[in-house]
Formats: C-alpha cells, structure tokens, sequence
C-alpha cells in the first residue's frame, strides 16, 4: 500500500471536458498523474462511486465549498478520484457543481487504486474492484499526508482534516 513519501503510481487518469481548449477536446481526456502533479500541491480524494448518497451528499459538496481555503493554504488543484468511467464523472461534476473548484477523474479500470493498494472489492455486492474511501495531500507527485477511511465511516477523508493537514 501505498505510504507517506511514496511517489504516486505512473497511471493516466481520465477527465471529461466541457469546453475544448488548452489541448484538451470535448470529451474524455487523459490526464497522466506524474506530469499533473509535478510541482504542485494537490488535494486528492478519493470515494468508491459516482453518485453514491454519502459521496454526493457530503464528500464533494465538502471540498467544492473548502475550495477557496485549499488555495489560501497553498494547494493548487483539487481532486476526486472514482472507479467510473470519465462520462459519468463529467455527470457527477455537472450535478456537484465542482467546475473550476474539483477536477473529477476517472480511474475506469481501477489502475490507479490497484497500484496504490487504496482498493475495495465490492464484487460480492455486484460493484466489482473499487476504490477505497481516503483523502492524501500530495507534494510534487510524493505523497505528504495520507488518511484511509475505515470501512463505513466518515471520519478522516472529508476536506475539513485535509484541509487541516494543508494549513499544516
């Protein structure tokens, strides 16, 4: 599993877009985590699903109104990860509302989660491989703070401890 000073895993990341510009066209789009990441600070948290209750009702919402205060304490961008595919994120981002505040990236095939050992199996639930629930503030693609939330919880993923980690 991944640790703090672990450089993140070597995977590219998908993100719907809007809007064509910068490179980018209207659609999917990969985003390769070693080059986005390289000297910034990032927010990135991570939740099992698009959509689920928990996830729309308190994870997102919680870091889009926390985006300011992630900029005033030095973070660059903000990230929510999900096992979904980069359309149903570009519609979760839609209905959150995160444009210009959470970028919402797809790890379709669960390639980033496995490589940082961060997975949920929820095969036995007809959900397959997903991601675990955990917020990590990142330094120039190396891992500064890391925190795993326990299963069924809500305790220490939210962007009121990560935002505290980056106020340091």
């Amino acid at each position: 599993m991944i640790q703090v000073g672990d450089a993140l895993p070597a995977t590219t990341l998908m993100e719907f877009s809007e809007v064509e510009g910068n490179g980018c066209s209207i659609g999917p789009n990969p985003v390769d985590v070693a080059k986005a990441t390289a000297g910034k600070t990032i927010a990135v948290f991570a939740v099992p699903g698009a959509f689920t209750p928990t996830c729309s009702a308190k994870h997102v919402p919680g870091y889009v109104e926390q985006a300011e205060a992630f900029k005033a304490a030095g973070v660059d961008e903000i990230w929510c990860l999900s096992v979904n595919d980069a359309f149903v994120m570009g519609a979760w981002a839609r209905d959150q509302k995160t444009g210009g505040k959470v970028r919402m990236l797809a790890d379709g095939d669960a390639a980033f989660a496995k490589a940082t050992g961060l997975t949920l199996d929820l095969n036995g639930k007809g959900l397959g491989l997903r991601s675990n629930r955990y917020s990590m503030l990142v330094k120039d693609g190396k891992v500064a703070t890391l925190n795993i939330e326990a299963p069924g919880k809500f305790e220490v993923s939210d962007a009121a401890t990560l935002l505290g980690q980056a106020r340091g």
